[in-house]
């Protein structure tokens, strides 16, 4: 590889903040990218070129771009701010909250906490329930004296973990708020509650941006605040909800109101995915007021003004799959069967509203009494999510399988057949937990060997009326599914006297104490059918099954440690790590973070006992670090980077910490000889090259540490450039001059003297007024 050409470079990074101050943000993304042609991975012409790309609503190029920043410079908290940015206009809030919890996490590092503030309380307000981002926030009021937010926070806290189950570390939190506070009346307010039983009033959502809001207020719809499309959603309603999500997005730009996004608001932005359309202004202000009035009339459950707001859309030349999707769900609800086939006809074509939209027509097309039609629309679905759940590689495979099958049935014409299909493929995909719900059916096939084509679902679904088994399992869901629990209940132990060593059946026992709230039951079915698949040489099904008592109850140290065992004699000792760091996730998800430190301790053990991937040793050495950094627990901290800088001795970032991380423990001559020890590795490994721009930045980033300045101006002075480290000597002196120092204050000028700078008898003149003084 060619290095690359400065002068070319600079040019370009020139000519592209040219283009940036000027607002000509396409112009400015291209000289960048001209730029980065010289040098691919220049951080700073990187995050020019994403700030270009957001100015010119390139959004998902924008979040790529600075993904790789976030990478390149990972101790930077503003690419971080720019990802959460980028993700809440992607309507992709869980992302949006990681990136500002990791913002945060860096502006404290660089002990920058009002921004760090500012990070977790833009959490609050895209995710009000998020417990870590109020835990900091109580943490950090109280420590800088803020009571009344920190009792805020503690009492917000208080409420998640009660609401949670955690009743005692809850009563601790309250009396933790009334102790810096003893006359808040919040506090008191919760502690009563508290001692009556009673609930803690939920954490509420703290005003801001409108944008971000609009977004979340069609995520609350169908789910819990602030959550993503998730697999707690049936299809329909994951359809309906990246539908308003991609209307919300319409409207994001109109309630972005600074100067920026005004001249930006020009129709082809706007109306994305439409095709060519040249509209008027005026029908582009009609259509974002229609739009506002359809969704703000959805999220208040008034279909009927939603649906003629989204008519008067679509009059007005807005045509997006999102719409026609809305508008057919919400049609089908009112009954007007062909004006939602109509609407959900042109939806389907979209990779986002295909499943929902065919289960839609489906359910119509029976009411309509069209069963082969709808036959071949409920297969299509089930097509859809077969090949959704299956390895990306089969996928088409298993899609073709379903041609023949769809034929077959469009000419069927016994409708209690067409009738039972369509229920069948109801039950198994209109349902919040589908996905895993297929691929527990698709454990239910004739194993296929290595190679093979998995069998398509449909085979079990169209014999499945022969097979006693999974008929009654299909009604013991249907009443489940009603709430008549007992009565599900009964059927299965019923069935279970003709086919007592089917699994799955045991396993549907399993689903159904818990749906009654027959935990501890269901944990020792489950643990009895793992223990059978175990016999069966089936600990891949056993596993699966130890993993649904986890998620009953991940504080079971019991099955997460047989699941470890397991693991460890498959010799999966890496999923089995990976067990240990997702239980101390949880505990540090709780902020129990004495445990989830103890839990990193365990599996850095287990990593040393099995020869694991070394990799491992510096991953969890580094969350460790972040806890005792969290902790303020210096000292730790001290010890296990010093871990980790043995391990990756060219880690940078790690070195830096560390520097930094003496220097605030008062320990100079150790921070010293860390940066000496470094500088020695860089040499013997002839990367020189690298010891300037590291000391720069070191000094940047800690302009008043004194010893930084005078070994930056050493480098300087032996690499021949006399006039930078002057420079730096001079600010040296200026500091001990300020402190008072004024014998260090002479050595430094004197020391600058011997450098024969060009002005010598200023500096002769200054000491004489400093020795005289």
């Amino acid at each position: 590889d060619m290095p690359g050409r400065e002068d070319v470079f600079q040019k370009a990074i020139n000519q592209g903040h040219s283009y940036a101050w000027d607002q000509e943000w396409s112009k400015a993304a291209n000289s960048y990218r001209k730029a980065l042609e010289e040098f691919p991975d220049h951080p700073k012409a990187l995050s020019s070129l994403g700030l270009a790309l957001l100015q010119s609503q390139q959004y998902d190029d924008a979040y790529q771009i600075y993904l790789r920043v976030a990478e390149l410079t990972p101790t930077d908290p503003i690419p971080f701010e720019r990802i959460a940015q980028l993700s809440e206009r992607l309507g992709r809030l869980k992302e949006a909250t990681e990136a500002a919890m990791k913002a945060a996490e860096l502006h404290l590092n660089n002990r920058d906490v009002e921004k760090a503030i500012e990070n977790w309380v833009h959490v609050t307000m895209l995710s009000p329930e998020h417990i870590m981002a109020r835990s900091r926030l109580a943490l950090t009021h109280e420590k800088l004296g803020h009571t009344q937010q920190a009792v805020v926070e503690y009492l917000a806290v208080a409420s998640l973990l009660q609401h949670g189950g955690n009743i005692e570390k809850a009563t601790q939190l309250v009396e933790k708020a009334l102790q810096i506070a003893p006359s808040s009346e919040e506090a008191k307010q919760a502690d009563t509650l508290l001692r009556t039983g009673q609930m803690l009033p939920r954490p509420v959502r703290p005003k801001g941006g409108t944008g971000p809001l609009a977004m979340a207020q069609v995520k609350q719809m169908s789910s819990p605040p602030a959550q993503e499309v998730t697999s707690s959603m049936d299809p329909i309603a994951e359809a309906r909800q990246k539908a308003l999500m991609a209307l919300a997005e319409v409207l994001f730009d109109y309630s972005d109101e600074s100067p920026g996004a005004q001249t930006r608001r020009d129709l082809s932005d706007i109306v994305k995915g439409t095709g060519s359309l040249s509209m008027q202004q005026v029908e582009q202000s009609r259509i974002v007021l229609h739009l506002g009035q359809a969704i703000d009339a959805q999220t208040k459950n008034q279909d009927a003004a939603a649906a003629e707001e989204l008519e008067n859309a679509l009059e007005a030349g807005f045509t997006h799959p999102a719409l026609y999707f809305d508008l057919g769900l919400i049609r089908s609800k009112g009954d007007r069967y062909e004006s939602a086939l109509r609407n959900l006809g042109h939806a389907v074509k979209h990779v986002d509203f295909a499943l929902g939209a065919r289960l839609l027509n489906g359910q119509m097309l029976v009411k309509m009494s069209r069963l082969p039609e709808a036959a071949v629309e409920y297969l299509e679905a089930l097509k859809l999510a077969d090949s959704m759940v299956v390895p990306a590689e089969n996928a088409d495979e298993i899609r073709q399988l379903y041609e023949p099958l769809i034929e077959a049935q469009a000419s069927e014409d016994d409708e209690k057949v067409l009738r039972q299909l369509c229920s069948n493929i109801e039950t198994l995909l209109v349902r919040e937990d589908w996905r895993d719900h297929i691929v527990k059916t698709r454990e239910q096939l004739p194993k296929t060997q290595a190679g093979e084509t998995p069998l398509p679902l449909a085979e079990v679904i169209i014999q499945a009326q022969s097979s006693q088994v999974l008929e009654s399992m299909n009604h013991i869901n249907q009443l489940a599914r009603q709430g008549s629990l007992r009565s599900a209940m009964d059927e299965a132990y019923h069935s279970l006297s003709s086919a007592p060593t089917y699994l799955p059946l045991h396993t549907l026992i399993g689903d159904l104490l818990v749906r009654e709230s027959h935990i501890q039951e269901a944990i020792a079915k489950f643990i009895v059918v793992a223990n059978a698949y175990d016999v069966r040489g089936e600990s891949h099904q056993a596993t699966n099954l130890l993993r649904r008592v986890i998620e009953l109850a991940p504080m079971d140290l019991a099955a997460r440690t047989r699941i470890i065992d397991q693991l460890i004699a498959r010799g999966q000792v890496d999923d089995a790590i990976n067990e240990y760091i997702e239980l101390a996730d949880i505990y540090y998800s709780l902020a129990e973070l004495d445990m989830a430190r103890k839990t990193y301790t365990t599996a850095l053990r287990v990593v040393q006992q099995a020869n694991a991937d070394r990799n491992w040793n510096v991953h969890i050495l580094q969350r460790m670090a972040d806890i005792d950094m969290q902790r303020l627990d210096w000292k730790q901290a001290l010890r296990v980077l010093e871990q980790i800088r043995t391990l990756r001795p060219d880690d940078e970032g790690m070195r830096r910490k560390l520097i930094e991380l003496n220097l605030r423990l008062a320990q100079e001559s150790q921070a010293i000889a860390e940066l000496d020890n470094y500088l020695t590795y860089l040499d013997s490994n002839n990367l020189s090259e690298q010891t300037l721009p590291f000391l720069e930045m070191l000094v940047e980033e800690n302009k008043d540490q004194i010893v930084l300045r005078r070994v930056l101006a050493k480098k300087y002075q032996e690499s021949g450039q006399i006039e930078a480290a002057i420079s730096q000597l001079d600010a040296v002196g200026e500091q001990f001059v300020e402190e008072g120092k004024k014998k260090e204050a002479a050595d430094v000028i004197q020391q600058i003297l011997s450098m024969n700078p060009p002005n010598a008898d200023d500096y002769r003149k200054l000491l004489q007024q400093i020795q005289a003084g």
